[in-house]
């Protein structure tokens, strides 16, 4: 049978008409119910059972019981007129100004508690906007939304360069720390420790995620062993392992420091603290979605800018 003709067949009313029938246990008393002639709605039902070539109902009995495939049928019926109806009102409130979707690129320095916090409470306003999250990491954050591919790019640690169709905003600086675990041959090391004291060790490092290009490298020596990881989270679990040392966001090294999993180390060279900031895609006619007024509101809040830099990683 030809998917059109199922498709023509397979409509609300006929699943509506099916719920009432089963609802009311008979032909007859869901027709009153729906004020249709019963004869009418009989036919319609035959007519889908022959364009299926399945039985919907036992009519061996006085009383008009689902088989197993009509039982399945109005639950999969059901389904699909509630996901009709919520498509319905995800264009009703998307005409009001709300994206369809909003996708942002965050860097996987940024803290990750605090993100899912900000997803929570934009949740809570029950939007109709979908929500994406690309994590991303150096050059490939501020890529990611210069390419078109995200809307709202968060830890972007270059100077995003000048653009009529991007925005940018301080976001703080980050504060990062070197630490190893306690059995690498460095946690025992004199203090301070100077490069030189380095580069006979492994040391972790994040792939720039950027698409086109070499990317960007940051404390880094020339000639030194590296392993590159995907994410900063990657990063954390292999010096945590031993795998290799490395700079990490103070956030996510504090409680494992605290807890004697990871040695910080006072390093020669000068503290690191990367400036980040904040950028968005401006629309054509200058009007930002509510989606994303939403977080440039949240963004705007210093509290919010310093959780997303220093708040420790929980569940």
């Amino acid at each position: 049978m030809a998917n059109h003709q199922i498709r023509n067949s397979l409509t609300p009313e006929i699943i509506a008409l099916i719920g009432a029938v089963d609802r009311t246990g008979s032909m007859a008393a869901a027709a009153r119910e729906l004020g249709v002639v019963p004869s009418a709605l009989t036919y319609r039902i035959r007519q889908l059972e022959d364009v299926l070539d399945v039985l919907l109902f036992d009519r061996s009995s006085r009383q008009a019981r689902l088989t197993v495939a009509g039982q399945e049928l109005l639950r999969e019926g059901n389904r699909l007129l509630a996901e009709l109806d919520a498509i319905a009102n995800r264009v009703k409130r998307v005409a009001t100004g709300w994206e369809p979707q909003l996708t942002l690129a965050v860097d996987s320095v940024i803290s990750r508690t605090t993100v899912m916090e900000l997803c929570e409470a934009f949740f809570a306003l029950n939007p109709p906007t979908r929500l994406k999250i690309r994590e991303e990491s150096l050059s490939g954050t501020f890529e990611a939304l210069s390419s078109g591919q995200a809307d709202l790019a968060i830890g972007v640690a270059i100077e995003p360069s000048a653009s009529k169709s991007i925005q940018s905003k301080p976001l703080g600086a980050l504060h990062f720390v070197y630490a190893v675990a306690p059995h690498h041959p460095l946690a025992q090391a004199a203090e301070p420790v100077t490069d030189a004291m380095l580069m006979p060790h492994r040391a972790v490092a994040v792939a720039d995620s950027v698409q086109r290009g070499s990317g960007v490298t940051v404390g880094l020596l020339g000639g030194q062993d590296i392993f590159t990881v995907p994410g900063m989270q990657e990063k954390l679990y292999a010096q945590l392992r031993g795998l290799g040392g490395g700079f990490l966001p103070e956030h996510l090294a504090r409680p494992h420091i605290a807890s004697g999993r990871l040695v910080e180390k006072r390093m020669q060279r000068a503290p690191r603290l990367i400036p980040l900031s904040y950028a968005w895609r401006r629309s054509d006619d200058g009007i930002e979605g509510r989606a994303l007024q939403w977080w440039l509101e949240q963004l705007s809040h210093p509290n919010t800018r310093q959780a997303l830099l220093e708040r420790e990683q929980s569940l």
